[in-house]
């Protein structure tokens, strides 16, 4: 895979030992106490509203578990997560694709998501809020746009 590629942050093959000694669920992670107590709260309730969680925006310094609470997230409401980072998406298609590959209550981690582009949060808004997805199709007086419907999903962003 492309190290440029909005995808290559996903697992990759020398990933697997490094999630073998995170921690998998709320109840083994250490430190942030009340950030995973909120977590716990707003977990349950999305569960038994049978929803998907609400968008979860963490932020903090480097080595706060950030990205591992983003993967404990979607571990405990036993959905996919996908991830990238910011300074990978570079067009409004980049996220796109990722979008439309996401499954009812997935999760969408995006690390550094301060550094995302204009165009790129231009697309992200109308996702996050309506789960929708306008696209414009073709050039100058033939474009035209076409709205999507996405899946309700989980954006868990880190800064």
């Amino acid at each position: 895979m492309k190290q440029n590629s909005p995808l290559a942050a996903f697992p990759q093959e020398g990933d697997a030992l490094e999630q073998s000694i995170r921690p998998q669920m709320l109840a083994d992670f250490t430190g942030q106490p009340q950030a995973v107590e909120n977590l716990d709260v707003f977990i349950r309730a999305a569960k038994s509203r049978e929803e998907a969680l609400d968008h979860v925006l963490l932020y903090g310094p480097p080595g706060l578990g950030k990205t591992t609470l983003a993967h404990i997230i979607a571990r405990e409401m036993g959905v996919n997560c996908r991830a990238t980072s910011g300074p990978l998406l570079t067009k409004a298609g980049d996220l796109a694709a990722i979008l439309t590959n996401l499954a009812a209550g997935d999760v969408l981690f995006i690390d550094e998501i301060h550094r995302l582009n204009a165009a790129v949060e231009e697309v992200l808004y109308p996702a996050m809020e309506d789960y929708k997805l306008d696209l414009i199709i073709g050039e100058g007086p033939s474009a035209r746009t076409v709205r999507i419907d996405l899946p309700k999903f989980t954006l868990v962003g880190a800064t």
